[in-house]
């Protein structure tokens, strides 16, 4: 198969693009993301026709944020788009004519960054996504690994704290509410109101208050010396290193990647997290250690992932 096109659907757009086998992204478009679930549907296939026109593409893959059904059929749950048991794929075929496969946004962007990034020369690959939230996708011997029911890899809520803080999951000390986008923010504001002396830098670039700080405040804060701010990507390193270790353990992977909007600080971020997982890997001394690696895809690796995926089958 030749041409395909990677659909990745997010909050506020929806990307499409036209993809080759080499994972190079020729042509792309854009539409905002409508907020009804149907909607969403209408400009899925809206923005697949656009990008396709002419192109010859063959196949579609769609990376969303939720459950995916063993098949790759149907989003179970995807709590942002509020779809339940949606039949996305018969949806979208019916719309552009083409065939299409559904894959979970994190398990995309794994692929991707397995076949066209970091992950390419390893063939057990685990990797995960710090954005907002906290993702991931499992590679064993080269395939993608998706679990019996097709839901594996939510590393996000595997609870590492008991009875620790309240997740949106409903559940309580979840991994990602200690290392993700909204983590790193909640450490910089409880330490900028302990210690607003150490955080001068931080604080000016917002509104002088700590309920004003945001992530873009924090990079930048660090990025020139601020004490507060380096101390809150390294208590965020810290959980996410360990968070690594005990995936070590599950997986032995010989790479881990490490992506989203948080790992864009590179070795600000990614040094203390391998400090972390070297600290907390059991045997530490006597076994290999797996890679901890930058993505190299960004924003694209799923939208590139999807497409693969679809060329695969």
């Amino acid at each position: 198969m030749g041409l395909t096109i990677g659909v990745d659907i997010g909050g506020t757009k929806i990307a499409a693009g036209v993809v080759d086998e080499a994972g190079k992204i020729l042509e792309t478009s854009t539409v905002a993301t409508p907020p009804t679930p149907e909607g969403v549907v209408d400009a899925i296939a809206d923005a697949v026709r656009t990008v396709g026109a002419g192109t010859g593409t063959e196949a579609v893959g769609i990376g969303a944020a939720g459950y995916v059904d063993d098949k790759r059929a149907t989003v179970l749950f995807a709590p942002n788009i509020k779809w339940r048991r949606e039949a996305l794929k018969d949806k979208v075929e019916q719309r552009v004519g083409m065939p299409v496969v559904v894959e979970n946004d994190a398990n995309a962007a794994a692929w991707g960054e397995y076949r066209f990034g970091a992950g390419q020369g390893h063939d057990d690959v685990v990797c995960i996504t710090l954005g907002t939230g906290l993702g991931g996708g499992i590679i064993i011997a080269g395939k993608l690994y998706r679990g019996r029911f097709g839901v594996a890899g939510e590393f996000g809520h595997i609870r590492m704290v008991p009875d620790g803080l309240l997740c949106g999951c409903g559940s309580q000390g979840c991994w990602e509410q200690y290392a993700s986008g909204r983590a790193l923010v909640r450490y910089a504001r409880q330490r900028a109101t302990a210690s607003p002396d150490q955080a001068e830098v931080l604080l000016a670039l917002g509104d002088g208050t700590p309920e004003g700080i945001d992530g873009r405040h924090i990079s930048q804060a660090a990025r020139q010396g601020d004490a507060v701010a380096i101390d809150s990507f390294r208590e965020l390193a810290r959980w996410a290193g360990a968070g690594l270790a005990d995936l070590a353990s599950l997986f032995d992977p010989s790479a881990f990647i490490v992506g989203g909007g948080v790992s864009d600080e590179g070795d600000l971020v990614l040094e203390p997290i391998r400090k972390s997982f070297r600290r907390w890997l059991v045997g530490s001394r006597y076994r290999p250690h797996a890679q901890v690696l930058a993505a190299q895809l960004g924003g694209r690796a799923g939208l590139v992932g999807a497409a693969d995926l679809a060329r695969q089958g």
